[in-house]
């Protein structure tokens, strides 16, 4: 039986459509528009997206259903779930629930049936705005009128909720980081260097390499896929709340810092600035996403919200060292603002549709950062080597 649903934004379009996921409910936030073929439940999950509505531009969602081990972080964050065509019958062996299930368990109204290309149209056109999913009873009228009420995301800090309430050592037993393999039995020797080994949930994983080095990892929001991936390139992690002082960091005495994604402004984050400001005088530093902006900020620099953001797995970068163009995996609403980057500050990577900075570096210290995600869940992976970079960083230092 058709739930009627209804999204509306703070211009005063709405759509009416279908709901899934939780009903009887309302949600507000700003709405923003993701352009992958696939990941929807990484996106979900993913803490970057917290306060947001998240529409996915492919046109039909759910078709793998939803499975514990690709989860980003405990729980979902995004406010509610806009898409053009829900699959109610998932085919994959590793699915263990629909989407629609997965959103009611966690009270997220979902809905479908509306026209997500005319949505993203407009969005792209407008810019991002506020908007409300309802999946009870509300008028076109009152839907729109409270979507004007909704508060924007400038000057939103969001970290302060979905960072971790205490410190951690990131999988310690060595097994949450083994890399997830298709079993192939004509391969009876290692596997690109790598032996397969049979877990008791059934799956085949590859081992681990030994920890080369130790490091800290700020959570601003960070992603589960990005401590998988460091522990796969050797680095023992630490994971440390936004608001762990740089003393207390250093105290630690680790062998460098790993600064992550996150949702809301950079520029709200000041008591974080201040703490990253001198860290990086003294360790190592490698940041992504909302760490890359930070970055700026604690040299001196701005950041600004862009337009509608840039959001899904095909995003083009050129590094200006090498003229290399990758294809990336991003998540941002806000960019560094490239006139306000010191001298001792060098733009390496900008964004082939807009210009855009995409990664920068110090001249002066062992300090870089790219505005996108080198974990790339699920894909694509270009840019996994600044995993490498960051080993090696750590050992010129040494």
């Amino acid at each position: 039986m058709s739930h009627p649903a209804i999204l509306a934004l703070e211009d005063g379009t709405f759509f009416e459509g279908e709901a899934f996921g939780a009903i009887d409910a309302v949600q507000t936030g700003e709405i923003c528009f993701n352009t992958s073929m696939t990941g929807y439940q990484e996106v979900l999950t993913d803490p970057s997206y917290r306060g947001q509505i998240v529409s996915m531009t492919y046109p039909q969602i759910g078709n793998y259903g939803v499975n514990p081990q690709d989860l980003e972080s405990h729980e979902p964050h995004v406010r509610g779930f806009v898409i053009g065509e829900l699959c109610t019958q998932p085919s994959n062996f590793r699915s263990t629930e629909t989407l629609d299930a997965f959103l009611k368990r966690y009270n997220i109204p979902g809905i479908e049936g509306i026209d997500t290309r005319m949505l993203t149209k407009k969005l792209r056109t407008a810019g991002a705005m506020r908007a409300v999913i309802a999946t009870k009873a509300m008028s076109a009228e009152e839907a729109v009128a409270l979507a004007k009420e909704t508060p924007g995301m400038e000057g939103m800090d969001y970290v302060k909720e979905v960072t971790t309430p205490e410190n951690y050592h990131w999988d310690p037993e060595h097994s949450d980081s083994r890399e997830w393999t298709i079993p192939n039995p004509s391969l009876d020797e290692p596997r690109a260097g790598k032996i397969e080994v049979s877990d008791g949930d059934g799956y085949s994983y590859a081992k681990l390499p030994p920890v080369k080095h130790r490091i800290v990892a700020y959570d601003f929001g960070i992603k589960f896929n990005i401590l998988r991936r460091l522990r796969q390139a050797g680095f023992d992690v630490t994971v440390v709340n936004a608001r762990t002082s740089a003393e207390d960091v250093l105290a630690m005495n680790p062998d460098g810092i790993f600064l992550s994604n996150g949702p809301g402004d950079p520029a709200a984050l000041d008591y974080v600035h201040a703490e990253i400001a001198k860290l990086i005088d003294v360790k190592p530093t490698f940041a992504i996403c909302l760490g890359h902006q930070i970055i700026s900020h604690a040299v001196g620099g701005k950041t600004f919200k862009l337009k509608f953001g840039h959001r899904g797995g095909n995003q083009p970068v050129k590094d200006l060292r090498s003229g290399r163009i990758s294809i990336t995996s991003q998540n941002h609403g806000f960019a560094v603002d490239a006139d306000s980057l010191p001298d001792n500050v060098e733009v390496t990577h900008v964004n082939l549709n807009d210009g855009t900075v995409e990664g920068l570096r110090l001249k002066d210290k062992p300090v870089f950062s790219v505005q996108y995600h080198p974990e790339a869940a699920p894909g694509p992976n270009d840019a996994s080597y600044f995993f490498d970079e960051f080993a090696a960083l750590i050992e010129s230092t040494k």
